[in-house]
């Protein structure tokens, strides 16, 4: 499992965001709202980091403290995954909560969308499943952070991406837990 530091070390421009202590996201809460527990890289990346905009492009969506079950009512209730699914166009992949299923954790502005597959039983053995806006899918053995380093680091490619992505010098925001 890839540490936060190493996805840090490529994504620099992420650092000032980081809170100097954990943000206190109830996992116990989220987790039972959700039906499932989530993979401890992206639990440690979201207590560590709200949630980030990188480039005006990719958007990492951590669950904001005292929102853990509109976060976990979110990722269960994917219309948009339901509704390509509905359509025969999700290839083998269904949504959580199936066995497998698939649970949203990033999204670009183009109409991509980052998922953990949710099989096996291990959330840290989760691979990491992109849906492209143009359909393709694709899978990565990863975990979050490790795709994020990998994205960020360039030892993985996402088929489909634009051109510029990703960026040579990414900015990051991170959005306060304010903001709604």
């Amino acid at each position: 499992m890839l540490r936060i530091e190493e996805l840090e070390a490529v994504l620099p421009a992420m650092v000032p965001w980081r809170a100097a202590a954990g943000r206190g996201v109830d996992w116990a809460v989220l987790e039972a709202a959700l039906g499932t527990a989530l993979p401890s890289d992206f639990r440690a990346l979201a207590e560590a980091y709200p949630v980030l905009v990188v480039d005006d492009f990719l958007t990492v969506s951590v669950p904001r403290p005292g929102t853990e079950a509109l976060w976990a009512s979110e990722a269960r209730d994917d219309e948009i995954l339901q509704d390509l699914f509905e359509m025969g166009d999700t290839g083998d992949y269904v949504p959580f909560p199936q066995p497998g299923g698939l649970i949203s954790w990033a999204s670009s502005s183009s109409g991509d969308t980052f998922y953990w597959r949710t099989s096996p039983a291990d959330p840290d053995a989760w691979p990491v499943v992109v849906r492209g806006d143009n359909g393709d899918w694709s899978e990565f053995p990863v975990g979050a952070v490790a795709f994020l380093a990998g994205v960020y680091g360039r030892t993985i490619d996402v088929g489909g991406m634009p051109g510029d992505f990703p960026g040579l010098d990414p900015r990051v925001v991170g959005l306060s837990d304010d903001a709604h």
